[in-house]
């Protein structure tokens, strides 16, 4: 093997774990608060941030408290979307939070840099119309009539500055010179994705001006999707996912599906590039809680269901007492006092 092929090989090692890394910015969401941010110096000892992510934090220490919501946002989530399946988001309290699981460019990877992306986009737009920012603010931008007729007034959320912050914030890995490769390509394309979850789903929210409650004028704005909207768009791309490789057309290099017969995948699609392991046994190696414990339903064959969840190995039913309020009655005024019930009910959990 010459010298040069052992060397370029290396390089591309090091890229594929380069851009692999790319969401250890998440580790924010284990921090309780990083309001208190007020030096630059402090941007030096967030863990997980590279040096460019650091340089922006010292740029814009007010909107860090954003992002860290932003990565919040992103892994509950993600918890809430694959609460009933084998792999269900589990953080560690060590780079990478979701282990090893998104160092391999599988579909789950997918989903967690599309979703962490979103978040950022997410929480720094709602921060910009809250009045949280000094840097940004409503989108003036929508103003004057439209053309149904109602008047663009109130504070439509900007945006256009939450998914440029998310772009330079979370795209930074990925956007340095030499990262190239079908890994870096795969996470720019999903972190793309995530955002256009937000950007595609604006809605306009309106309210109506007059005596008693007539509608004589219309007032309207722009507001974003609800964060769980956007997480149910982005577990339907997950689900749908197109498996890619990478193709140089030209002096491009691109993303293609693996399978030509498939049709390409749009913008807004999630791609990965290597299939997911069944996560059914613990493996330390690969990152793999495995679902030991978990709670599964007897009576479904969905993939919640004891069968498939427990991957063949059976499971324990326990009975467990649980209380819960019952007899609730409404009091003037004004208060509803409730009752404690205890039933017994059965728990299954997986061997």
């Amino acid at each position: 093997m010459s010298p040069q092929y052992s060397l370029r090989s290396l390089l591309l090692v090091i890229l594929a774990a380069f851009s692999a890394n790319a969401s250890n910015w998440l580790y924010l969401a284990k921090l309780s608060s990083v309001g208190s941010i007020s030096e630059e110096e402090t941007c030096e000892k967030l863990k997980g941030l590279i040096q460019r992510q650091v340089q922006m934090c010292k740029r814009n220490l007010e909107v860090m408290d954003s992002v860290r919501r932003g990565a919040q946002l992103a892994i509950e989530e993600c918890q809430y979307q694959f609460r009933n399946r084998r792999w269900n988001c589990s953080t560690l309290d060590t780079l990478p939070v979701f282990g090893k699981v998104v160092t391999q460019g599988t579909r789950e990877a997918a989903f967690v840099y599309a979703i962490s992306s979103a978040g950022v986009a997410f929480a720094v737009t709602r921060a910009c119309s809250s009045g949280e920012l000094e840097k940004c603010g409503c989108d003036r931008t929508v103003h004057g009539v439209s053309p149904q007729g109602f008047q663009w007034s109130g504070c439509s959320d900007n945006i256009a500055y939450g998914v440029a912050f998310s772009q330079s914030f979370v795209d930074v890995r990925e956007r340095s010179k030499g990262a190239s490769s079908s890994r870096a390509l795969m996470n720019l394309h999903n972190n793309e994705a995530g955002r256009k979850a937000i950007l595609n789903n604006m809605r306009v929210e309106c309210k109506c001006h007059g005596v008693s409650g007539s509608c004589e004028v219309k007032t309207c704005w722009k507001a974003m999707p609800p964060f769980r909207k956007v997480g149910n768009m982005l577990k339907e791309k997950f689900d749908g996912a197109t498996e890619v490789e990478q193709r140089k057309i030209g002096s491009t290099k691109v993303l293609v599906p693996k399978n030509s017969q498939f049709k390409p995948h749009t913008d807004e699609d999630l791609v990965y590039l290597d299939s997911s392991p069944d996560f059914c046994d613990h493996d330390l190696k690969n990152g793999v809680l495995g679902t030991s414990g978990r709670q599964c339903n007897k009576t479904s064959k969905a993939i919640d269901g004891c069968e498939l969840m427990c991957c063949g190995r059976g499971f324990h039913t326990d009975e467990v007492e649980v209380v819960e309020r019952c007899s609730c009655k409404f009091h003037w005024c004004c208060f509803v006092k409730c009752k404690q019930c205890h039933r017994v009910v059965e728990m299954h959990t997986c061997r």
